[in-house]
């Protein structure tokens, strides 16, 4: 699925099987590709635009990591950044909703993001969470997981939108995942522009010895060594 800003029809089809297939194997998924280089350099442009956003957060000055910050967007969301988190939604809610099934968990996630947003607004979790992150030379972001309260989908997705050929080197996108009672695993993905990685939120199932158990996932940006690096985030709940 190449979705362009000019167009709300998406293109070519994600193979989402084969995403589901890597999110049970490898806690995670890329997807190529996902948008087009003028997409991501529409979506860099925005960055200086402060009214389109609610907050400004410096992660150097919180601690969650150095020579960075992010912007999270206001209302109305720019069109590409709501298309493209409507239209991953509904077949992340079908793996979400086998993710809860397997752990033995209660939620259950309809296929519509719309009304999955009306449940996080009618339990106060009102505010917009998809986001621009901004990094240079010298910045990493700490691993993390994105909480924003009660409620919280269990997937999200990370969309390169600076090109690492010719804007900056390092900042490899970073998981790690610990099963109960055992050491952590990591894994750095080097993205392309435009390309995506799904990712848990803070738990995916995986295989234990008396049956599935919760995997604890963090994620974050390994140091940039050169240049400039940014990203758009979807988070499919909104935030308190």
């Amino acid at each position: 699925m190449t979705v362009r800003s000019s167009s709300p029809s998406p293109g070519p089809t994600v193979r989402w099987r084969e995403v589901a297939n890597s999110l049970e194997e490898c806690g995670y998924a890329r997807i190529p590709d996902l948008i087009t280089g003028q997409d991501c350099q529409q979506l860099r442009s925005l960055y200086c635009k402060r009214a389109l956003f609610r907050s400004f957060v410096d992660l150097g000055a919180k601690g969650y990591g150095d020579k960075g910050d992010y912007q999270y967007f206001a209302h109305p969301l720019p069109a590409l950044v709501r298309h493209l988190r409507s239209q991953l939604y509904r077949p992340l809610a079908r793996v979400a909703n086998r993710w809860a099934e397997t752990l033995g968990r209660p939620e259950r996630f309809p296929s519509s993001l719309r009304t999955y947003l009306r449940t996080c607004h009618d339990a106060g979790q009102t505010r917009p969470t998809p986001l621009l992150l901004r990094y240079q030379e010298g910045g990493y972001n700490c691993l993390h997981q994105d909480l924003y309260g009660k409620l919280a989908f269990p997937l999200q997705v990370a969309i390169l939108i600076s090109n690492p050929e010719t804007a900056f080197s390092g900042g490899e996108f970073l998981l790690t995942e610990q099963k109960p009672r055992a050491q952590a695993r990591g894994e750095a993905l080097a993205l392309r522009l435009g390309e995506a990685v799904v990712f848990p939120n803070r738990v995916r199932p995986a295989s234990g010895k008396r049956g599935p158990v919760a995997c604890t996932v963090r994620h974050g940006v390994s140091r940039v060594t050169s240049g400039e690096r940014m990203a758009l985030g979807l988070i499919f709940h909104d935030a308190e």
